[in-house]
C-alpha cells in the first residue's frame, strides 16, 4: 500500500499538477521523494522557499490551473508566506504544503516548532493540519477545490511522520477541479444598470483585472455611451490595446486623462477592479461590478452595487441602452489626454540616446521593441512597474505579472521562472530592479540548474528608486535608499549565464537582442540614471511642496512611450478632428 506521501503526490499529479516547487528538508523528505518515485510530475529545487510560491503564483496566473509549492517544517515554510500573500491577493490559486514537525511532538515547544495552520490563515481560504492518514485524501480534495473555486491559496500542513506513514485507503481519489461559472446578475439589477446609465451624460468606464476576457464588450459599452475608458495596472493588459476610448491609467502610477476623466463625469462604472487607492476616487456617482460580492463598495459609496461577471453583465446591458450622438465629453477627455502625454514625453525625445547614464525610459521603450509580440514579462515592484506601466505595450497577447496587489520587492525573477515552467516555448523576461533582484538573487542560481531560457533585464541604479520617491515627496531627505554600485552581470556569469553590462545606451538594442536569441538564460544589465524618478500626474500641493525641498533635479512626470501615439491615433480618428 502507497504512503500519505505518495497518495498526495500522484493525486496532485492525476489532477493536472506538472511541479512542486521548494527546498527539500526533514520533514518534507517523504514527499520530495514520491514525487522522485512518480512520473509525470517533478520538484523544481529552487534557493528560497520565498522563490518557490512566486513561482507557483506565476505559473497559476499564465495557466489558470493550480499550482503547487511546498516548505519544510518551522523556518522552511514559514519563508513561504511572502509569496502565498502574494498569490493569494492576485487570485493565483495555488497549493501550498507546509510540513510540520512529528505530530507526537506537536504542542511541546519542539525544534523548529510553529503552528503553520494558524501562521497561514490571514493568506489563504483553506488552511488545515493533516493529523491523520484518514483525513487525507479528503482534506487534499478540499484544499485543492478551495484553491481553484475561490482564486487563492489553500495551505495543507502534514507532519513529516504522518506523510511517512501508510495510506488509510487504496488508490488515488480521483479529483475533477471545478472552475467558477459567470455570475449574471438578476434582470431587475440589469434594468437598474441601463437607467442609471441612461441618465448620465457623462459616463466614465475604469477597468481592472476583472475585465480579463471582456475587451470586446468593455468597448462596445464605450461606445455605446461615448464614455472614455480608464484602467487600473491590473487592468493595462487586457484593456488598453486597440481602444479608440483610452485616457490612461490612474493611481500612483498613472498618466494621461484618467483621473481628470473619472472627475469630470457625472456616472463612473467600475469594472472588475479593487482599486485600492480611494483618494484618486471621486467617492460618489459611481457603479461598481465585480464577482466578488466582498469587494463591492469597500473602496467607494456606490449608487448601485452589482455582483456579476464583466462581461456577462455587459452583454445584458447593452440592448437596453439608447443611442447617442454627442461626444462632447469623450472627445475633450481625448484632447486632454493627448495634452497631458505630450506635455510629458518632450523631456525625453531629445538626445537621451546618448544620455549616460542611460535612461531607464529610453531602455524601457527599446525593450518593449525588442520583445516578442507574445511575451510575458515579470516586473519588479517599484521604479520598474513605472516603466511596464508607461512602456510595455499590450496587444492582447503579452502578459505583464507583477505584486501588484501586495507590493512585494523580489518578485519579478521567481515569477519569470514559474512563468517559464508553465510555458516553455514561450518569451519570459525578467524586468528587475537591482534593489529586487538582490533580495532573491540565489535563484539566478536556479535559471542555468534547469536551463531556464528567462531573460533577466536589470535596471541598475544602485538606488532604491521608488523609496526615494516616497520620501522625497514627503519633503524627507533620501536617506538608506542608495547602495554600493554592484556589477550584477559578472554574478550572472559567476552562476554560468550569458550576460551583459551595458553603461552606453547605443549599446542597449544590441545587447537585448542577443540576449533574447541566445537559447539559454540571459542576463542584461542596464546601468541606469538614478534621478530619473516618476510621480502621478495628480498629487496634491502639499506633495509638490515637499518634493521641491527634497530634489531640484528628479523628473517629475515620465514619457509614455507608444502611448502618445495610440493617444494621438485615436485624437486623429475621432469626428471633427
Amino acid at each position: 500500500m502507497a504512503t500519505v506521501a505518495e497518495q498526495l503526490v500522484r493525486t496532485l499529479r492525476d489532477a493536472g499538477v506538472e511541479r512542486i516547487y521548494g527546498i527539500v528538508g526533514d520533514s518534507l523528505n517523504p514527499i520530495v521523494d514520491a514525487v522522485r518515485r512518480t512520473d509525470g510530475i517533478e520538484w523544481v529545487h529552487v534557493r528560497h522557499e520565498e522563490a518557490a510560491a512566486f513561482a507557483a503564483a506565476a505559473e497559476a496566473q499564465v495557466t489558470g490551473k493550480l499550482a503547487v509549492c511546498a516548505g519544510s517544517c518551522g523556518p522552511g515554510n514559514l519563508h513561504l508566506i511572502n509569496g502565498l500573500f502574494d498569490a493569494h491577493r492576485s487570485g493565483a490559486p495555488v497549493l501550498a504544503i507546509a510540513s510540520h514537525i512529528p505530530s507526537a511532538q506537536i504542542g511541546t515547544g519542539f525544534f523548529q516548532e510553529t503552528h503553520p495552520e494558524q501562521l497561514f490563515t490571514e493568506c489563504s481560504f483553506y488552511s488545515e493540519l493533516v493529523s491523520q492518514p484518514e483525513q487525507m485524501p479528503r482534506m487534499l480534495r478540499i484544499a485543492m477545490q478551495t484553491a481553484v473555486g475561490k482564486g487563492g491559496v489553500s495551505v495543507l500542513t502534514i507532519p513529516g511522520d504522518i506523510a511517512d506513514r501508510k495510506a488509510a485507503q487504496p488508490g488515488v481519489e480521483k479529483v475533477q477541479l471545478v472552475t467558477p461559472s459567470p455570475v449574471v446578475p438578476p434582470a431587475e439589477t440589469i434594468e437598474e444598470l441601463a437607467r442609471l446609465l441612461d441618465s448620465g451624460e457623462k459616463v466614465m468606464l475604469f477597468a481592472g483585472a476583472g475585465t480579463r476576457g471582456a475587451h470586446d464588450e468593455v468597448l462596445a459599452l464605450a461606445e455605446r455611451l461615448n464614455a472614455p475608458v480608464g484602467h487600473s495596472l491590473g487592468g493595462k493588459e487586457w484593456i488598453q490595446y486597440d481602444n479608440p476610448f483610452d485616457v490612461g491609467m490612474s493611481g500612483l502610477l498613472g498618466y494621461g486623462a484618467c483621473y481628470d476623466a473619472m472627475h469630470a463625469a457625472d456616472r463612473i462604472v467600475l469594472l472588475g477592479t479593487d482599486f485600492p487607492y480611494d483618494n484618486f476616487l471621486p467617492q460618489a456617482r459611481t457603479i461598481q461590478v465585480d464577482t466578488d460580492i466582498a469587494r463591492l463598495g469597500r473602496r467607494t459609496p456606490l449608487e448601485l452595487a452589482i455582483h456579476g461577471d464583466v462581461k456577462a453583465t455587459i452583454k445584458a446591458v447593452l440592448p437596453l441602452l439608447r443611442e447617442r450622438t454627442d461626444r462632447t465629453y469623450l472627445d475633450r477627455m481625448l484632447r486632454e489626454h493627448v495634452r497631458k502625454l505630450e506635455k510629458v514625453v518632450s523631456a525625453y525625445t531629445t538626445k537621451i540616446e546618448h544620455r549616460r547614464p542611460i535612461h531607464p525610459e529610453f531602455a524601457a521603450a527599446i525593450l518593449d521593441e525588442v520583445a516578442d509580440d507574445d511575451a510575458v514579462f515579470t516586473v519588479d515592484t517599484g521604479m520598474g512597474n513605472v516603466w511596464a506601466a508607461r512602456y510595455l505595450t499590450p496587444n492582447g497577447r503579452r502578459r505583464v505579472l507583477g505584486s501588484f496587489r501586495h507590493g512585494s520587492m523580489a518578485n519579478a525573477l521567481p515569477h519569470a521562472i514559474g512563468a517559464q515552467f508553465a510555458q516553455p516555448g514561450r518569451q519570459v523576461v525578467s524586468l528587475s530592479g537591482d534593489g529586487g533582484l538582490a533580495m532573491l538573487m540565489g535563484d539566478l542560481l536556479t535559471l542555468p540548474t534547469y536551463d531556464i531560457p528567462v531573460k533577466v533585464v536589470v535596471f541598475n541604479n544602485a538606488t532604491l528608486g521608488m523609496v526615494k520617491l516616497e520620501m522625497l515627496v514627503d519633503g524627507l531627505p533620501d536617506f538608506g535608499t542608495d547602495h554600493t554600485p554592484v556589477n550584477f552581470a559578472a554574478i550572472a556569469q559567476a552562476c554560468g549565464i550569458h550576460a551583459t553590462r551595458v553603461e552606453d545606451p547605443r549599446d542597449v538594442r544590441e545587447a537585448l537582442a542577443k540576449a533574447f536569441v541566445h537559447p539559454g538564460p540571459a542576463v542584461v544589465e542596464l546601468v541606469t540614471d538614478p534621478n530619473a524618478l516618476s510621480i502621478p500626474p495628480h498629487i496634491t500641493g502639499a506633495q509638490v511642496r515637499g518634493f521641491a525641498l527634497g530634489a531640484s533635479k528628479t523628473v517629475l512626470n515620465g514619457g509614455v512611450g507608444k502611448m502618445i501615439e495610440l493617444a494621438r491615433t485615436n485624437l486623429r480618428n475621432a469626428p471633427g478632428f
